[in-house]
Order: structure tokens, then sequence, then C-alpha cells
């Protein structure tokens, strides 16, 4: 029987946007189930992700899914702070089917710049066993999803 080599590398990355909306709507964009829903998506060749979110100073927040047929990607997120309109943090770990690949940390600051509003994300991510050279993808997904999210609070949303 051989041995999983184990190993951990740590990455961090900063992501800015500036959408054209206030920090209120980006931020019930980013807090109120019902908006998120529609632009944290899965690519369109998976299935539909089955979410749940909780969104207080220790709720949970869950998306599960995966291309048809191939593994199951889950994430779990546990809100640790939130400043309303202005900051929100939480904590969170990945899996695919039921090995964990990651346990990241995640801040999103907004703030006001005329009708704009400034966004700022930092996540500071632990790769798992070799998953994710150095946090290149998740921050390759995380630019769709900002973009999406840019998309919906701009009004631009199909």
């Amino acid at each position: 029987m051989t041995e999983k080599k184990r190993s951990v590398s740590h990455a961090t990355f900063v992501l800015e946007r500036r959408y054209k909306a206030k920090p209120e709507r980006v931020y019930r964009a980013l807090s109120e189930p019902g908006a998120k829903a529609q632009w944290f998506t899965p690519p369109e060749t998976w299935g539909k992700d089955e979410q749940t979110m909780d969104f207080r100073i220790g709720g949970v927040e869950t998306s599960v899914g995966g291309p048809i047929g191939g593994p199951v990607h889950a994430f779990r997120a546990v809100y640790q702070d939130i400043v309303p309109n202005e900051r929100i943090v939480y904590s969170y770990f990945m899996t695919l089917d039921d090995v964990r690949i990651s346990v990241s940390v995640s801040t999103f600051e907004l703030t006001a710049d005329g009708d704009h509003t400034k966004l700022k994300m930092t996540e500071m991510g632990a790769y798992l066993d070799g998953f994710d050279d150095g946090g290149r993808l998740r921050e390759e997904g995380t630019n769709v999803l900002l973009d999406n999210l840019g998309r919906f609070v701009e009004g631009d949303w199909e």
C-alpha cells in the first residue's frame, strides 16, 4: 500500500472592481440569498448547484454541484464578520467529492466612489495535497464570479 504524499501550498490574491452601483446594491447582491443565487452560478456545462445561505455572523453558506457525471464540488463558508454596506469576512473550505482541497479566508471591502462602488476582495488560501498550483485556479474562478456580480448589480444580467 502506497501512502499519499501530503502537501500544502499557500497563496494570497487581491482582486479589485469598480461597479456602477451604490455600495448598498452591491452589499445586497452579496448578502441576500435570492440575489446571490442569480450571479454566484456554476459554469453552463454544469447542472444547477444546491445553495443555502444564512447570512449572519456565525451563519453558514453552502454550494454543492459540479459537472454532469464529474466530481461533486462543495463550498462551505462561515461568516466571521459583517459590517453592512462595508465589509464581509468569511472562512470556507472546498471539497471535490469527499476530498478537502482547500481552506481559505475571504474579505470583501466596499467603498463608495460617487455613484460607483469600489470592491476589494482579498483571499488567503491553503491548497491541500497538490490541488491548485498556488491558487491560480481559484483566482481565475473568482474573477469570473466578480464579473458576474458586476453584470448583475449594473443591471446587465441576462
